[in-house]
């Protein structure tokens, strides 16, 4: 989920939303504020799932917003690199204590201070069970997490978060983990104002950070149209904006934002419609860019799901992803915008290989499918209609069609997409466990680390574990791979834990996604950063 963000994450990885008609650069210039009007930039997104509440926030078109107005303890570098920004130091001696250290002079925006309690008070209300936050996996590695996320928790707060006094707090680690602080950008871990917590739910309509940006004014989110953005005067932190704000333009369909681009009445589109992808170089002359980035596209096959359960649907999900042929499917589709999946992660983070154990699980083998199928129907035959679940606003539906009929072929059985109208109701329904069929999935990288693609989404309750996969051996690895402190050796159980996944396909590997990008003639100095999104602090307007 953003997303997970595609995922997905957002991300979970989130392509498309909500409603709009064409909107130009004079729409969005009136929002008031601090920003100057005149140098706004507006960005395609989508109708975020939830109101912007950190902790809440799974899925992209609601984290590019997220990430916009509110800054974490570091922050990351286009590359991926990790930058200190509210936090002066973050030190340990053993890689399991770490006392934190805030700088001077950073508030939110509504004039209070940015204190120790800002971040402990926001870690605790995203961990607690009864708040039900959906990152609330993230706080997982920190000692008393397991007592405040039980169904019914003994606690309020985590016994590894301490105040020691407004610029000072620690953090105890149920294990040693060295790479913990570099995951301390993504959202999941940004302060709240403690008048956050008066309404929550209000306070994620009309958010309040301390970020480079902020909202233009109450009410700056309108639903299914835009959201408003202006600069933050008090930010001084590590992404400075070029511009005068941000107002996001929410679309419900890419085709749709695509011809706003060519009119420039939409800055920023970060990821171009199937239909533009042989053309969109041609038709945006030198205002275009197509780069890997640090995300994967697949779909999820619950095993809750009628013969998707147990061995027989092992070899069933075997069987389907050996009957999807990738490289036919990204060339004709994407016209080589994407690269057939050979993992779980990506190419673009450190520690990639093509060389896992039980790959093959997810090379196009049409006789290995049918034989896996048959074998499947001997322990129970099959019935019914296998069905893949996609977002209709968000420029899916070609895939998912060739998809399905590339298993359709193979397998010899009904094969078809399932559309839903909007993202939101998609993902709606993959919370609530109530889609009844397979559906699309995916992610968006959170940090620059393997870890964050498959604690996420395969981990034992992990925040975007919709299919909700459980396998010991997995979670035992990736646990060890996090404490490991020789990175030939944490690698090693990474690339292990990989492995149970491409035997098991909780989530069938379909591509990994580039950045096919553009912009209008009214901006310059737009570049995608290493997760897909654009660096829109960067951005300047013409």
């Amino acid at each position: 989920m953003r997303r997970t963000r595609i995922a997905t994450a957002a991300i979970a990885v989130v392509v498309g939303a909500a409603l709009v008609t064409a909107c130009s650069s004079s729409d969005s210039s009136s929002g008031g504020g601090s920003g100057d009007g005149s140098a706004i930039i507006n960005a395609w997104s989508g109708e975020p799932q939830n109101p912007l509440v950190p902790t809440n926030t799974s899925e992209n078109t609601g984290g590019r917003v997220v990430d916009s107005i509110f800054a974490g303890l570091v922050s990351y570098t286009p590359e991926g690199g990790v930058e200190n920004e509210v936090a002066e130091s973050i030190d340990t001696t053993d890689g399991q204590n770490y006392t934190v250290t805030l700088k001077d002079g950073w508030t939110f925006t509504d004039g209070t201070p940015v204190t120790s309690n800002s971040f402990v008070d926001a870690w605790n209300y995203g961990a607690l069970s009864t708040n039900a936050q959906l990152q609330g996996s993230f706080f997982d590695p920190i000692a008393g997490y397991d007592e405040v996320a039980a169904e019914n928790p003994t606690v309020q707060t985590m016994s590894g978060l301490k105040v020691v006094d407004d610029k000072t707090f620690t953090i105890e680690l149920k294990q040693p983990e060295a790479a913990f602080p570099d995951r301390l950008g993504f959202a999941a871990y940004y302060p709240l104002p403690e008048v956050a917590y008066t309404d929550i739910a209000a306070f994620g309509e009309n958010p309040i950070g301390n970020g480079p940006y902020k909202f233009a004014q109450e009410g700056a989110w309108q639903h299914n149209v835009k959201i408003d953005l202006v600069t933050n005067p008090d930010y001084d932190g590590n992404r400075k904006p070029a511009n005068g704000g941000i107002s996001f333009i929410l679309y419900s369909n890419l085709d749709t934002a695509y011809t706003d681009l060519l009119s420039n009445n939409v800055d920023v589109l970060d990821n171009v419609p199937s239909s533009a992808v042989t053309t969109f170089e041609t038709d945006l002359p030198g205002r275009t860019v197509n780069q890997p980035s640090a995300s994967i596209e697949t779909f999820t096959i619950p095993s809750r799901l009628a013969h998707f359960g147990g061995e027989e649907g092992v070899l069933r999900r075997q069987a389907i992803s050996k009957a999807i042929n990738r490289d036919q499917i990204t060339e004709q589709i994407f016209n080589n915008t994407r690269t057939p999946a050979k993992d779980y992660t990506s190419p673009a983070i450190e520690g990639w290989t093509d060389s896992l154990e039980n790959e093959t699980n997810v090379e196009y083998d049409p006789d290995a499918a049918k034989a896996l199928w048959a074998q499947a129907d001997a322990i129970a035959p099959w019935t019914g209609t296998f069905a893949i679940a996609y977002n209709s606003d968000g420029g899916h539906q070609e895939w998912v069609d060739a998809v399905t009929n590339s298993i359709r072929n193979t397998l010899g059985i009904e094969a078809q997409g399932a559309p839903y109208p909007t993202f939101a109701q998609l993902r709606t329904e993959a919370t609530n466990r109530t889609i009844p069929t397979a559906f699309r999935s995916g992610w968006q990288g959170d940090y620059p680390q393997q870890y964050g693609f498959l604690a996420q989404n395969y981990q034992t309750g992990g925040s975007s574990n919709d299919g909700d996969y459980s396998n010991p051996e997995f979670d035992r690895l990736l646990r060890e791979s996090a404490s490991e402190t020789d990175k030939d050796k944490a690698q090693e159980l990474v690339n292990q834990a990989q492995a149970i996944l491409l035997n098991d396909l909780p989530a069938v590997p379909n591509w990994y996604r580039n950045a096919a990008s553009g912009w209008s003639e009214n901006v310059t100095n737009v570049k995608i950063g290493w997760d897909g999104i654009p660096i829109y602090n960067e951005i300047e307007k013409n």
